[in-house]
């Protein structure tokens, strides 16, 4: 076993005391490049964080965790609880918002490093380590308070447990193994994929099903299963409203070709050469004799290969390029005996390319969280529409609302807009319209339990202050979305448009006047709606409609 282990580049298992390995691994030279691109990475993602405007999507969490609970519409609550933590902690700023995630992503790399040195040395440790700093998805990870940082961790803690219950199965690995069965329970829906894979590949090692038998995975299995309790008691409690969004509503379940535009993003972000090396690393893994080799290749084949094929059948509207990301990381550590077979420049065009797609993934972020460069991605179409300049906006409707008259309300037409506007002015209860777009994120249940979903707005008491955004999704255009507020309002006030990024978003304002003077019909709102946008500064126009 160890002159095939070292004819396919991997060291083989060391059963010796870790002290040794620990050793070993610092003194190897990889372990210098490992260290200085984790501390550039942890620098570069510090001060993004702090720069970059709130994703709608982390500003939610947010909303949430000023809301605690055991569970939410859409997701388990651990990702409330860490941006809850978060701004208690730190502030409530976006930079003290993401410290928790921030903080859970600099470790991951070190605990991929201590698995692959323990299984096979250091000089593939610390390269598996580099590789998951240089991958964009891992390397960038916790930079966003959402739920990937959490579900990343609970992936490799179980996968680290899985494989040490491999040789010998004992109490500190049962221990580890319930951390991350409760950590993944408590995160998102999506870990039940991790179960699945995890179990199907215990089941098929001999080594797997020996392991199985030991109590003490049992009572980490029942540990891990208590913390799905929350969740299947909240959706027992509110018509399976969750289960229904994430297994039925956004999947349409029918075959469809675009899931090749999927995969083709998928392996893009992956870094074409890092994909090539991965797939060959799962081939050559399912045929090695060493269960650790086949239990990673198996674990990352069924994670990544399943969403990729879940991709043909399943949502196509959403976010999911970032699903297959467990069963990448999971290969990596049999990566570095791939790449030890390829030719010198194929080596330095891996790494280079997979340095760029960092740097590429990096430079994103930077031009989302600079003015300018949000101002240049709208004049360029690329503009990021979920980091708009919510500060800007923000800073508007405070100067309106002091010129309003005295008690007026505000009110937002989404629950983006909401939770934006709930961080940026410190109010997580801003009621929100019943928008197309609450139900198409599964946030709708949510709003609702909280009492801020207004169902009948237009029989609000006046005066209020609307925010609306024709841009968010669920409108062919801007005449349909003014016929669709009207009617949700009964009439529209004057329209105060204003416009942040350079053009790229457009924002209205819309107050509504205290007496008892019924608002103007939607054909006199026309004008309003198509006043023209302000200049990028940020400065508004007002344009009434009478």
């Amino acid at each position: 076993m160890h002159v095939a282990a070292n004819a396919a580049g991997i060291a083989p298992m060391d059963t010796t005391a870790g002290a040794a390995a620990d050793a070993l691994g610092r003194a190897h030279p990889a372990r210098r490049g490992f260290i200085v691109a984790w501390l550039l990475l942890c620098a570069l993602k510090l001060m993004l964080a702090a720069w970059l405007p709130l994703f709608v999507d982390e500003a939610f969490y947010w909303q949430e965790g000023q809301h605690l609970a055991w569970a939410y519409s859409d997701l388990p609550a651990l990702t409330a609880w860490l941006a809850r933590l978060g701004v208690a902690l730190f502030g409530p700023t976006p930079l003290g918002l993401r410290l928790p995630f921030l903080l859970i992503g600099a470790l991951l790399p070190w605990l991929l490093v201590r698995m692959a040195t323990r299984e096979f040395g250091p000089a593939t440790g610390w390269r598996a380590g580099l590789l998951f700093l240089l991958l964009p998805l891992a390397g960038s990870l916790g930079l966003l308070a959402l739920p990937d940082v959490p579900l990343l961790l609970a992936s490799l803690l179980c996968l680290d447990a899985g494989l040490r219950a491999l040789r010998r199965v004992e109490a500190a690995v049962g221990a580890q193994l319930a951390l991350g069965l409760a950590i993944g329970g408590l995160t998102h829906y999506r870990f039940a994929a991790v179960l699945l894979a995890g179990g199907l590949a215990l089941l098929l090692l001999r080594e797997g099903r020996r392991a199985l038998r030991s109590p003490w995975l049992w009572v980490a299995l029942a540990i891990g299963a208590l913390a799905w309790l929350p969740l299947l008691l909240w959706n027992a409690q509110h018509a399976e409203a969750g289960l229904r969004f994430q297994l039925i509503e956004r999947n349409p379940w029918t075959f469809d070709w675009r899931g090749l535009r999927l995969g083709a993003l998928q392996s893009l972000l992956a870094t074409p050469l890092l994909l090539l090396a991965l797939l060959l690393a799962a081939w050559r893994g399912l045929r090695d004799p060493r269960p650790a080799v086949r239990c990673l290749a198996l674990c990352g084949m069924l994670l990544a290969g399943g969403f990729f094929l879940l991709g043909f059948f399943a949502d196509r509207e959403r976010v999911s390029f970032h699903w297959p990301l467990p069963g990448h990381v999971a290969l990596l550590p049999l990566v570095p005996a791939v790449l030890a077979g390829w030719t010198r420049p194929w080596r330095r065009a891996t790494w280079a390319v997979l340095g760029l797609g960092q740097a590429l993934a990096l430079g994103y972020c930077l031009m989302a969280a600079l003015p300018q460069g949000r101002a240049w991605a709208a004049a360029h179409g690329l503009y990021p529409a979920n980091f708009s300049d919510w500060q800007t906006l923000a800073q508007q409707v405070q100067r309106r609302l002091q010129t309003a008259p005295p008690g007026t309300r505000l009110l937002a037409a989404d629950f983006k807009l909401g939770a934006e506007l709930g961080f940026a002015l410190g109010d997580p209860d801003i009621p929100v319209l019943d928008h197309p777009l609450n139900r198409k994120h599964g946030r709708q249940a949510q709003l609702a339990l909280w009492g801020v979903l207004l169902e009948s707005p237009h029989a609000l008491p006046r005066p209020w202050l609307l925010v609306a955004s024709p841009a968010h999704a669920g409108f062919a255009g801007e005449g349909e979305y003014r016929d669709w507020l009207c009617a949700q309002l009964g009439g529209l006030p004057a329209a105060q448009v204003l416009s942040v990024d350079g053009g790229g978003k457009r924002f209205w304002l819309l107050l509504a006047p205290a007496d008892g003077t019924p608002l103007p019909a939607c054909a006199a709102a026309v004008m309003a709606a198509q006043s023209p946008p302000a200049a990028a500064d940020g400065r508004s126009r007002s344009a009434a409609a009478r």
